[in-house]
């Protein structure tokens, strides 16, 4: 004998199965979607290489930077106590949140530009000639430096990799090697910009089980 109440569970169950096969399969079909080492191996280039790698640095700095509000950009762990250090390169004093932005996209623009033979801007150590300031702009600024690193990427070949790069960031080198430098720089930036956010009772986006993507416009 049928009744309501089994009708209704019979129903609850049979929407329950199909939601969790239409979740699953999306999960299950990304995974299959995924190149096992053999089959990157067949298709990999020198570019394709340092461009999946730059991918998760990119999404790290600028998700990073996309996490920070806008009135703790100016936060500086260890206000005032190296403000008497002398360096050779860069500040005496730690960074603020919003110049380590400004330090990453002035940087990127530098290894991209000396990557493709031109000049690089000056002064990114000290901040550089960019005038972004504010949140919004320091994003854009961010997001141009990674589009122009991943262009330059593209260009490297298994023919001009080992070509020589002269300039002040990271010269003299190899184009190989000013890459490899790309990458590194952009992680041990990173690997400064997420401390400030935990400092600020923020995780990471990155470190999250759920991580959001990074917006496209500001």
């Amino acid at each position: 004998m049928n009744s309501p109440f089994c009708d209704s569970s019979a129903r609850m169950i049979a929407r329950t199965v199909f939601l969790c096969i239409a979740f699953a399969v999306p999960a299950a079909s990304q995974q299959a979607q995924r190149p096992t080492a053999a089959e990157l191996s067949k298709k990999e280039t020198v570019a394709s290489a340092f461009l999946r790698g730059m991918e998760s640095q990119e999404y790290e700095v600028r998700s990073a930077a996309e996490a920070m509000p806008e009135e703790l950009y100016g936060y500086r762990p260890a206000e005032g106590k190296f403000k008497d250090q002398k360096p050779d390169f860069g500040p005496a004093e730690v960074r603020t949140f919003a110049e380590q932005a400004k330090h990453v996209a002035c940087a990127n623009l530098a290894f991209a530009s000396e990557l493709n033979g031109d000049k690089p801007p000056e002064g990114c150590d000290k901040g550089g000639p960019d005038p972004a300031k504010t949140k919004r702009e320091l994003l854009i600024y961010l997001r141009n430096s990674f589009l122009a690193i991943r262009k330059s990427f593209t260009a490297i070949t298994a023919e001009n990799q080992f070509d020589p790069i002269e300039g002040p960031y990271a010269g003299p080198n190899t184009r190989l090697g000013l890459a490899t430098v790309v990458v590194w720089h952009n992680a041990d930036h990173y690997g400064q910009m997420t401390v400030y956010l935990r400092m600020n009772g923020i995780v990471p986006p990155a470190s999250r089980p759920s991580r959001p993507p990074v917006k496209d416009t500001y």
